[in-house]
């Protein structure tokens, strides 16, 4: 048996499906993160792009081609409100929320996750960081008052989980960049 394999885009270390090809990129799952395969990704000209929880969504079925023909996948980064905040921001809606403390800002929160859940849609990220949280996610449920960062490389878009639903917030402070120098280790 080979140890690292491509195959029809998906890409096998050892017998585990670690990640899948998009154009001359690898989007491959962070555990498989080697020098082995850090090199062999080098040697077929793929770019690595470490992501939590590659592997769980290939075994699950999900088809990497299918990304390609739908909207471009966007990572997610989960924020929720630090243990250090006032209690009562926690937990609130958007209005209570701006009422109260003002526009929710990056400073009171902590990043609980931050990677691929395959999907887009907010109702079903608030579904899986509900029942099934993902490997990598350190936080409570997805609840009132957590903000659902959706990113890519250029842009991100936050979603305030309201009482019903998610609304658009400014959010990302001017001129710091994308990663805010945080990480899920900080929460």
């Amino acid at each position: 048996m080979q140890g690292i394999t491509l195959k029809n885009g998906l890409i096998s270390y050892y017998g585990n499906p670690a990640g899948y090809t998009e154009k001359d990129a690898a989007v491959v799952d962070r555990i498989f993160q080697t020098e082995e395969l850090t090199g062999w990704l080098a040697g077929h000209s793929l770019t690595p792009k470490w992501t939590d929880g590659v592997m769980e969504r290939l075994m699950a079925g999900e088809q990497h081609g299918a990304l390609e023909t739908t909207a471009p996948l966007k990572n997610v980064r989960i924020w929720q409100l630090g243990p250090e905040t006032d209690v009562y921001m926690k937990f609130i809606s958007l209005d209570e929320m701006t009422k109260g403390f003002g526009a929710p800002t990056p400073e009171h929160y902590r990043i609980a996750y931050d990677g691929q859940l395959g999907t887009n849609d907010l109702e079903a990220i608030f579904e899986r960081c509900n029942v099934n949280h993902p490997p990598g996610y350190n936080g409570h449920s997805l609840s009132m008052s957590d903000v659902v960062e959706l990113y890519d490389g250029t842009v991100s878009e936050y979603r305030y989980c309201d009482r019903f639903g998610f609304k658009q917030i400014e959010f990302e402070p001017q001129g710091q960049s994308q990663d805010m120098g945080m990480s899920m280790s900080q929460f």
